[in-house]
């Protein structure tokens, strides 16, 4: 016999799991496991990330989340859905991922009430192909059960495994729990009288046993306690790891279909993730005309605008450019992006193209970029050519004050459900582990802040890096043992996912309705209205085929379009900042005397010293 865990969160079960998805698809892979699933809290953030390291490591994955569920609908707003149930819902098919990504979207842009919330309702419409295990001891049924409402629990076993094709009950075992025994032969009488099958879980939240104290730490700064705090919330033993399958097969060795029935879900789910297809937005041109054309006819309209009648070099770089994109299907991806530059121009909304897309001659002739590639002898390739695998990045720079306009051109243009914000994490740094962990082992403020601000404050900068580089951070280190725990500690967890927030520039564009693909929700600081936001960060996003931009304001552009506006008033000058030449001797005085703070791309220390 062997086992497959079904109950896994990961760290993005923020602030909640601590298992990093390849340290947790590397163990299981070590422990022979041939399947490994996951179900974080209320959302879906690391399903792509855990799914390609399982193809990596030979694994199959099942995608699945922990869902809440509201106790009546998740439209009600009242103090007693603060509390929502826990539901365990897994992908079995194709079909079921789709409706697992619907069930997760509505319960965040619908059902969000402290917690994202589904009902009775929505799991009934979006049930198909879909395996759902009854939940932990937070489950509606699991606290029927434990409220002896016997009636209430047939009932609502009844209502699941109609709504549901593979329903199960959920067993786990861990100790310090007094309920739970109880809990688990209520479970098994319904099992019995209603001809349930019952599965084996392990509420899976770190790697390894030793990394029970961490998890721990880790719930402390979620909820603002420290680990001298009897009252705060803790798990009940170390038992929340990733088991082996004898040490499951031991721990229910008198329920061995428990442990069988694991196995039977795994070799049931046959879903995968479609990481060839690109899902780029379907440009209309009005009269029907095919895109391919539609870009070539407009194309040379503006080379012609540009150049005249050229030369051959000018025409011969053109068709060339041409023809790749037409092989490499990004076709629509280029008509996108001068659409979205044509509104910008209509606007008067100031923008620019940053990195290696100022090399193509396509975008110099659909007026999307404003440098002839050819007189400065820029190389396409670097851009886009044939072997590349990825996606080639056009990313547009707009005034700050007018980047809204611009997104919301697009959202208008293509349609909501087609267009997102998208999702970035953040993680503990250096100096925000010292602190969060110094307060989490009821350390006072002033020690962790001693040693958090021994850490130099550059971007990206580690623990150890640091302690390479201040004698004062070792000697601390190596004359305290409280601080020693502190730094040890703070190491342990430094760079886990610490919380979400909306990407500085990212949006995505598709074809079909985002929720054929990925999970969406409110950004952290959006209400109803606002822009949805992708569960998915940049990386996956790309990977599943769908188009991500960068939208980035800049409040450059901001003070160009305002300099220009007040010289044209005052002075009845009109500027026209693209024919500023590049030889201008004031410009680079400028920049040979190093004073150029708040000027983008060249404010950095490096650049000044350059």
């Amino acid at each position: 016999m062997s086992f497959t865990h079904l109950h896994v969160h990961t760290e993005y079960s923020m602030l909640d799991g601590l298992s990093r998805v390849d340290g947790l698809v590397e163990r299981a892979k070590e422990l022979g496991m041939g399947a490994l699933g996951l179900t974080d809290h209320g959302g879906m953030y690391g399903a792509v990330e855990f799914y390609a390291a399982c193809e990596k490591a030979g694994i199959k994955p099942i995608i699945g989340c922990e869902l809440y569920v509201a106790a009546a609908s998740r439209h009600d707003r009242n103090p007693a859905d603060k509390q929502p149930f826990h539901l365990t819902v897994l992908a079995q098919t194709n079909e079921g991922y789709r409706n697992l990504v619907r069930l997760v979207t509505r319960a965040n842009l619908e059902g969000f009430y402290y917690k994202p919330r589904v009902d009775r309702a929505l799991l009934e419409t979006h049930a198909d192909g879909l395996i759902v295990l009854s939940g932990c001891p937070s489950a509606e049924l699991s606290q029927l059960i434990r409220n002896g409402d016997t009636a209430g629990a047939q009932e609502w076993t009844r209502w699941a495994k109609d709504a549901f094709p593979g329903f199960y009950l959920e067993l786990q075992r861990h100790d310090g729990l007094d309920f739970l025994d109880p809990l688990n032969t209520g479970l098994l009488d319904l099992a019995e009288r209603l001809d349930v099958p019952i599965v084996a879980t392990n509420d899976l939240h770190y790697v390894h046993r030793a990394d029970a104290p961490l998890q721990d730490l880790m719930v402390c700064i979620q909820t603002n306690t420290n680990v001298q705090d009897e009252r705060r919330l803790k798990m009940s033993d170390d038992s929340y790891y990733l088991k082996s399958a004898q040490e499951m097969e031991e721990l229910f060795a008198d329920l061995p279909e428990a442990v069988a029935a694991t196995e039977r879900i795994a070799e049931s789910v046959d879903m995968t993730l479609d990481f060839s297809t690109l899902h780029l937005p379907e440009y209309r041109v009005a009269g029907g005309e095919a895109p391919d054309a539609h870009l070539r006819a407009k194309s040379w309209q503006g080379f012609t605008a540009r150049y005249g009648e050229g030369t051959d070099e000018q025409r011969e770089r053109l068709d060339y450019e041409l023809e790749v994109i037409d092989k490499t299907r990004y076709t629509n991806y280029f008509l996108v992006v001068s659409d979205i530059a044509d509104f910008a121009r209509r606007e008067r909304i100031m923008f620019g193209v940053r990195g290696s897309a100022a090399s193509s001659i396509v975008l110099y002739c659909l007026g999307v970029t404003e440098i002839d590639p050819l007189e400065h002898q820029l190389v396409f390739e670097r851009f886009l050519n044939l072997e590349r695998k990825e996606m080639p990045d056009i990313d547009l720079d707009f005034q700050d004050d007018r980047r809204d306009a611009a997104i919301q051109y697009v959202v208008d243009r293509y349609g909501a459900e087609h267009v997102a914000q998208i999702i970035t994490f953040g993680t503990l740094g250096a100096k925000a582990a010292i602190r969060d962990v110094g307060r989490a082992l009821g350390l006072p403020y002033a020690d962790a802040d001693r040693i958090a601000r021994l850490i130099p404050s550059r971007p990206g900068v580690t623990l150890q890096q640091a302690m390479g580089e201040s004698p004062e951070m070792q000697e601390a280190y190596a004359g305290d043992d409280t601080l020693r725990t502190l730094i040890d500690t703070a190491q342990q967890l430094e760079g886990a996912v610490r919380n979400a927030g909306t990407h500085a520039a990212g949006v995505v564009i598709s074809s079909e309705p985002l929720t054929d693909h990925v999970p969406l929700q409110r950004p952290i600081k959006g209400g109803e209205d606002t822009i949805a936001m992708t569960q998915y960060a940049m990386e996956p996003v790309a990977k599943l085929g769908l188009l991500k931009m960068d939208f980035l304001g800049l409040i450059n552009y901001t003070i160009l379009d305002r300099t220009t506006a007040l010289v044209r008033d005052r002075h009845g000058v009109t500027l026209d900042l693209q024919q500023v030449p590049f030889d201008d001797p004031k410009t680079y005085d400028l920049l040979a005397s190093g004073e150029t703070t708040a000027l983008f791309q060249l404010e950095s220390p490096g650049m000044r010293r350059y």
